[in-house]
């Protein structure tokens, strides 16, 4: 197997983990201390949700729009047989003496259809992301990396955390008095995270230029 055939099942792995594991925490509500004026309030689940389009946007940029939308349906396939498979096990009686008993396991997993909303919105966003980001891309005629990265995550960020918020707010997992302020709470942190790790993105991309250079 060709070393950038690894590279990039390596990603598509690690975006399927990210897209899995935001789906099974996100009912947990950090407060992050990032900001000396400023306290992000946010699910469990967007703490590291926003690596997840650095490495769509990495994919299409070395593999091309066929394989980013791949890997999108490949985490979405893999998010919905997770969520089957929760949902078969939250059926199940607990033992007697199990530490986690029905009523706690359905507590923490029970709400998997929200697990449903998130794939779609998971879905619709990275989809507009790889859109955009070639769009700017052939605009810019391949210059101006920072821009395309950043320019196509701002943007489906948005919509993908109003989405996903609003579809929590619509199965009872948040107040709808919250609504708002969280998803204007959590695009920010995501916006804030993306931009800070625009650094790590180059980093990225040298990386993988030089490994798919040194194949040659």
């Amino acid at each position: 197997m060709a070393r950038s055939e690894k590279i990039y099942i390596g990603l598509c792995i690690l975006f399927s983990v990210l897209i899995v594991i935001g789906n099974l925490v996100y009912q947990k509500f950090v407060s992050l201390h990032l900001l000396p004026f400023h306290i992000f309030t946010v699910s469990a689940g967007a703490v590291l949700y926003p690596l997840t389009f650095l490495i769509t946007d990495l994919i299409t940029e070395f593999y091309g729009k066929d394989k980013a939308q791949f890997c999108i349906r490949f985490a979405a396939i893999t998010s919905i047989l997770t969520a089957l498979i929760i949902a078969f096990l939250d059926f199940l009686p607990s033992a007697a003496w199990s530490k986690v008993n029905n009523a706690d396991f359905h507590k923490i997993f029970g709400m998997y259809i929200v697990a449903f909303g998130s794939i779609f919105a998971c879905y619709v966003a990275q989809a507009i992301d790889i859109i955009l980001y070639m769009w700017i891309r052939n605009l810019t005629k391949g210059k101006h990396l920072w821009l395309r990265n950043n320019g196509s995550t701002t943007i489906s960020l948005f919509v993908d955390t109003s989405v996903m918020i609003g579809l929590m707010t619509l199965f009872g997992v948040i107040p709808k008095e919250q609504m708002c302020k969280l998803i204007m709470n959590s695009y920010s942190y995501k916006l804030f995270f993306t931009v800070c790790s625009t650094p790590l993105f180059y980093l990225c991309v040298s990386l993988i230029r030089f490994f798919n250079s040194q194949e040659k």
